[in-house]
């Protein structure tokens, strides 16, 4: 599924897309069918794609997938300055070791920003913030990012510019290797035109 901005995936509140799924999303036939639930996490301001299990056997399998880092991830975001076109960055977050692989797609002027940046990002691990902590520590923010950008280049009241662009995994019962995708955020082409 694709996850709105400003929408928790799952926790202690209402309005969250766990508590959604069971009334836009078709309940599994299958004997072990379960209330559909998210099996990964996206911060509350990114959005993009969401995968979602509808049985307890796919629930555990997928779970597993993103475990053993057999799911690949692929991620946009838009970010400030003049960066390297490639690079792979690594750091301790909450004493676990990192990694993420970036990838300069575009580059345009800015009068505030100088420059900014459509990367394409590959998380090789899972850790919470990690995207946004791994660009932070490079000097190069996500826009919009209150939590880990330059204060006086904070975008105010247009989103963090995070996209969970496409997941690649094992479909759990057929064994197939299915690829989704989420179409660019809208805001994305104002800034790079066609992507």
């Amino acid at each position: 599924m694709h996850k709105p901005a400003g929408i928790l995936v799952s926790g202690n509140h209402f309005k969250t897309i766990a508590n959604a799924l069971v009334q836009n999303i078709k309940q599994s036939t299958l004997s072990d069918a379960a209330r559909p639930q998210p099996v990964h996490r996206l911060d509350y301001a990114t959005t993009g794609v969401l995968l979602v299990g509808k049985t307890n056997d796919s629930i555990r399998k997928l779970n597993k997938q993103f475990e053993q880092k057999n799911i690949e991830k692929i991620y946009y975001a838009v970010t400030i300055g003049h960066m390297n076109n490639e690079g792979i960055i690594s750091s301790d977050i909450d004493n676990k070791q990192s990694q993420s692989k970036y990838k300069v797609i575009k580059t345009v002027s800015s009068e505030r920003f100088n420059k900014l940046n459509l990367v394409q990002l590959e998380p090789l691990t899972g850790r919470r913030h990690q995207l946004r902590i791994h660009l932070s520590e490079l000097g190069h923010p996500i826009l919009g990012d209150k939590d880990y950008g330059i204060d006086h280049l904070i975008l105010k009241g247009k989103g963090l510019y995070l996209h969970a662009y496409a997941l690649k995994f094992k479909h759990p019962y057929t064994n197939e290797t299915i690829y989704i995708k989420s179409k660019f955020p809208q805001r994305f082409s104002k800034i790079f035109g066609n992507i």
